[in-house]
């Protein structure tokens, strides 16, 4: 008589058909929680794109910084003087033109009554303020000053209450180092910016007028509008009346000059006829030279 199978085998297998079951429903649960994995894709360099950025960022900020100043630097080139044109000045609107006598010095102790203010002409001091590029933070004696626009120097000056730190260096930026070339405050000054050359001036209200340039251009050192041609700016050295330090030079006389001033047209002074012999000494630098076109 055939027999089933035992007791013991069906339990048996029993057991591992549960097993197999919940290893299935383990898996399974695994695959639903954690989801069909991502595929791998190409990764972004984002280091790489920030790099790029930013250098791009960095080229189109110096492109807006520098493109105004070239463009301010080629109409400057515009008022260059030459044979042809001797005085380009005279294209730019609101400059002063004024004949004076040159080479007629006052002591140190002796005041000039100018007829400007800032002056920019007439008798002056016999030693020159420096002016190879100096950038005064005081008000410097204004017959010293004068000097130096008779040896081809453009001195900027600026009213004090009327600009910020940020306008006066950017006056500053224009002097700093540069041949032929003195800044200082001007107490009182009737505009913000005033721009000096021999017989020459340009009052200004702001420090971005591109007339500040073309002046520059067309005066400094222009040979055809300042009597001494070829003089030095560099300091004269020693101590006392006749030399000029700047690291210390003759201050700014705001009061009225006195009824025993000098007149203009310096009555009672001879001529210092050395001055203006063309003696000098000073070579202008190849940049500055006068073309003969």
């Amino acid at each position: 008589m055939p027999t089933g199978p035992d007791k013991g085998s069906q339990n048996k297998s029993a057991a591992k058909a549960d097993k197999a079951i919940n290893a299935a429903n383990k898996k399974s649960a695994r695959k639903k929680k954690g989801g069909v994995p991502a595929a791998k894709g190409r990764q972004i360099p984002w280091l790489t794109v920030a790099g790029v950025v930013v250098v791009v960022g960095l080229v189109a900020g110096l492109g807006i910084n520098l493109y105004p100043k070239y463009q301010d630097r080629a109409e400057a080139q515009k008022f260059a003087p030459s044979e042809s044109n001797q005085d380009p000045s005279t294209g730019i609107e609101g400059v002063t033109v004024q004949e004076y006598p040159a080479a007629l010095h006052v002591a140190r102790t002796q005041r000039v009554a100018y007829d400007q203010s800032p002056p920019f002409g007439g008798p002056h001091d016999a030693v020159w303020a420096t002016c190879t590029g100096i950038v005064y933070p005081e008000a410097i004696r204004t017959e010293n000053a004068v000097h130096s626009l008779e040896h081809g120097a453009v001195w900027v000056t600026y009213n004090p209450d009327d600009l910020n730190a940020d306008q006066i260096q950017s006056l500053a930026d224009r002097v700093d180092g540069e041949t032929q070339m003195l800044m200082s405050p001007y107490p009182g000054l009737d505009t913000p910016v005033s721009l000096q050359s021999w017989g020459h001036q340009l009052k200004l209200d702001s420090v971005d007028d591109a007339r500040i340039g073309q002046f520059i251009s067309a005066l400094r050192l222009n040979r055809f509008a300042y009597p001494e041609v070829g003089a030095s700016c560099a300091s004269v050295p020693g101590t006392g009346d006749n030399a000029f330090d700047p690291d210390n030079p003759p201050l700014f006389d705001a009061s009225a000059p006195g009824p025993d001033a000098v007149p203009m047209d310096g009555a009672g002074i001879t001529p210092d006829t050395s001055e203006t012999s063309g003696a000098g000494g000073m070579q202008l630098p190849s940049d500055l030279q006068i073309p003969t076109n």
